[in-house]
């Protein structure tokens, strides 16, 4: 396996900023990644695991440590009545919603279109249009960096919550995924819970996975969450703040603020009194719209959670305009919104 220097990293990321990687490794097997975990260990530097780089923000100094870009690989399902695929982690994601479809297995026709690698979904247990990886997710290959061997976790053992996982917030940094192994539905019916997909359906006979995964990618690409080259509204990390959730008490602070009562604001129940509200709606009613800013950052044209890259930013200039955001809808309605894309530190 070779070791490079002095890498560039925006190429890598969907965002498009930052600086260098000191060393980049590029991983094909696992034997790869266990070398690679070695070589920076014996020289006592950081690693980091790059997958699709879709939900990555790299600071202008890059970084100092290693990179490994886990690459393996490869989808199995053993037969057409089983519901078992395998699929290694630089799997493009959309490349396993295809193939399910392709072999009639429900469960992720709804989040087609994201972009990025299959490795990177257990860990921020990606989720659209009503579906959630975590609702498939039979258990996770990894090298445990503490013991040093490659190993399964179960679906419990990955405690996913709400774009949460074992992987991004108790664990952070102990494993490296390697691939998944999934359980759909043969034969089973497209996932229609998201108003717009039900609207878009109505009245209409019952879709076929492919007909709703075909309608999700339009869905995305109207609001600048296809990767279409020459659009600059694509140039982004996807949604970029998390839909808060609060208590019953907040919740009807917000709505009071906006001058509305609770049932006439969208919001969801989120388990022990809790209420998920949505970020987009908390953006937009703080004054932060559809195309908002003057630098080389700018909320999106198409989509009000998506922050873009109008050309040349620079990692200070998406803190900064996302300083000014979180600052604003705080000040407006007492909720401090949390960013979703990670950082490389």
């Amino acid at each position: 396996m070779e070791i490079q220097e002095h890498v560039p990293l925006a190429p890598y990321t969907t965002f498009g900023v930052g600086g260098p990687a000191r060393w980049f490794a590029h991983a094909n097997t696992e034997a790869d990644v266990a070398e690679a975990v070695a070589w920076a260990e014996a020289r006592d530097l950081p690693l980091f695991v790059l997958g699709g780089g879709s939900n990555l923000l790299v600071p202008d100094s890059g970084y100092t440590g290693v990179v490994l870009q886990v690459d393996l690989r490869g989808m199995a399902k053993d037969q057409p009545s089983f519901p078992q695929f395998w699929v290694g982690a630089g799997e493009p994601w959309d490349n396993l919603v295809d193939f399910a479809i392709s072999t009639n297995c429900a469960g992720i026709e709804c989040l087609a279109g994201i972009p990025g690698s299959t490795g990177g979904t257990p860990v921020q247990n990606v989720g659209a249009y009503g579906q959630e990886v975590a609702q498939t997710i039979q258990q996770v290959r990894v090298y445990d960096r503490e013991r040093h061997e490659f190993r399964w976790l179960s679906h419990a053992d990955c405690r996913f919550r709400y774009r949460e996982s074992l992987f991004n917030t108790t664990a952070r940094g102990r494993y490296i995924v390697t691939s998944v192994e999934f359980s759909l539905t043969p034969g089973g019916k497209p996932t229609l819970t998201y108003a717009e997909l039900r609207e878009r359906f109505a009245g209409k006979p019952e879709p076929t996975l492919g007909e709703v995964a075909a309608a999700v990618r339009e869905i995305r690409q109207s609001k600048g969450m296809l990767l279409v080259d020459g659009d600059p509204d694509c140039r982004s990390a996807g949604s970029f703040f998390k839909n808060p959730v609060v208590s019953l008490e907040q919740a009807q602070g917000v709505a009071a603020a906006a001058g509305l009562r609770l049932e006439q604001m969208r919001h969801w129940p989120a388990g022990d009194g809790s209420m998920k509200l949505p970020a987009a709606w908390l953006l937009e009613h703080a004054g932060f719209v559809k195309g908002y800013g003057e630098g080389q950052v700018r909320i999106s044209s198409k989509h009000t959670l998506a922050l873009t890259n109008r050309g040349g930013a620079h990692y200070v200039d998406v803190l900064a305009f996302q300083q000014e955001i979180v600052a604003g809808v705080e000040r407006k309605f007492g909720v401090r919104l949390e960013r979703e894309p990670v950082t490389l530190e």
